[in-house]
């Protein structure tokens, strides 16, 4: 059985989610609500059925390729966590999981309108990008009983980071009272800049041949716009960006009405903004950081080497200890900690998607 068609309908039952969450968010009707959450819960059923018929065909061909591997040591060394492929794919999951159990804690919908955009843009990444989808061997260095508690407890982490950048976007808008804070300037630049290079990205990919789309995109990143060979293509680049920022400022204001109107509580975000990152921080310290150094040991022969991705991941581990360290030892509450929230989770994704496409090193596997 192909995994294929479960992951399709999943991709798309997560954007009917979206745009049903923010029809939530301006409408708000309850019956729109439920049917938002309703979405998502059949989504992430598909792809967990998904996910499982692709640990199931990547076992078999783990088998047929090293028939004397062992079953535990195959269904370690076969779960679908082996390229940038499916751990999008895992993270996607892992993000939902984690907001449909805070949804269902707290009562709250709204805060879906925050978080399944970035499940539809991390699988709307997977086809910009040409992404291979397909089944491939383990290199020598992914060979591995490591693979699956790293790569599980890390995008675990992540998720939980997600969902607190989530909240803690919210949280911005609502303790804002005027346009010109320095918080909610900080979250337009932040928010335009997210879209702005997804936009560049589909630009990039629509502008390639069918050929080039197989390449790695970091071999095309934004040459269509802002790294273009024409000088008036850049300019015009900037020109858009800078007025979609200006946009987003001028009118994200309005969204402060919309989630008063919804019941949702300055208190409310914030809680679940530290208790994500309480969650997450924990599981990425022990799996990213921890078990990666075990890993990179047997497989390099030293537990640190500096490479981008683990400069970055210990870069990312600072911000999100500091954020921990400001709000038990510092006191810390409010804007302050939702900014780091939010600096934390960019930190997050050059972490996992930057570094693969303007860097290289020990770890470029993990961009085919």
């Amino acid at each position: 059985m192909n995994s294929s068609l479960f992951f399709d309908i999943s991709a798309g039952a997560y954007v009917a989610a979206m745009i049903t969450y923010v029809i939530y968010l301006v409408a708000r009707n309850k019956t729109v609500g439920i049917a938002a959450t309703t979405i998502t819960i059949f989504g992430f059923a598909c792809q967990s059925v998904a996910l499982l018929i692709r640990w199931v065909n990547s076992y078999h061909f783990w088998i047929s390729s090293s028939p004397n591997s062992g079953l535990v040591e195959s269904l370690l060394r076969a779960a679908p966590l082996r390229n940038l492929y499916e751990s999008l794919i895992f993270f996607v999951w892992s993000l939902i999981l984690i907001h449909l159990l805070i949804e269902f804690k707290y009562k709250v919908r709204s805060l879906g309108a925050f978080v399944t955009p970035l499940a539809a843009l991390a699988l709307l990444f997977i086809d910009i990008s040409g992404t291979s989808k397909e089944i491939q061997p383990l290199i020598p260095a992914l060979q591995s009983n490591w693979l699956l508690f790293h790569v599980l407890l890390s995008f675990l982490g992540y998720a939980a980071f997600g969902v607190s950048f989530g909240a803690a976007a919210a949280y911005i808008i609502m303790v804002t009272d005027s346009k010109k804070e320095k918080a909610y300037i900080f979250w337009s630049i932040i928010i335009g800049i997210f879209i702005i290079v997804l936009v560049g990205m589909g630009i990039d990919f629509m502008s390639l041949s069918a050929a080039e789309r197989k390449e790695l995109i970091q071999n095309h990143f934004l040459k269509a716009t802002f790294r273009n060979e024409s000088g008036g293509v850049v300019a015009a680049s900037w020109a858009f960006s800078i007025a979609f920022i200006f946009t987003l400022w001028q009118f994200g204001f309005g969204l402060k009405k919309i989630l008063s109107s919804l019941s949702v509580t300055p208190q409310m975000l914030e809680d679940i903004e530290y208790k994500s990152i309480a969650i997450g921080f924990p599981l990425f310290t022990l799996g990213g950081l921890l078990m990666g150094a075990i890993w990179a040991n047997s497989a390099w022969g030293k537990y640190w080497s500096w490479d981008p991705k683990e400069t970055w991941s210990l870069i990312t581990w600072f911000v999100y200890a500091l954020y921990l360290h400001a709000r038990y030892i510092g006191g810390w509450r409010g804007k302050r900690v939702a900014i780091l929230a939010v600096i934390g989770f960019v930190a997050v994704i050059f972490t996992y998607l930057g570094v693969n496409l303007v860097l290289s090193g020990l770890h470029a596997y993990g961009s085919g």
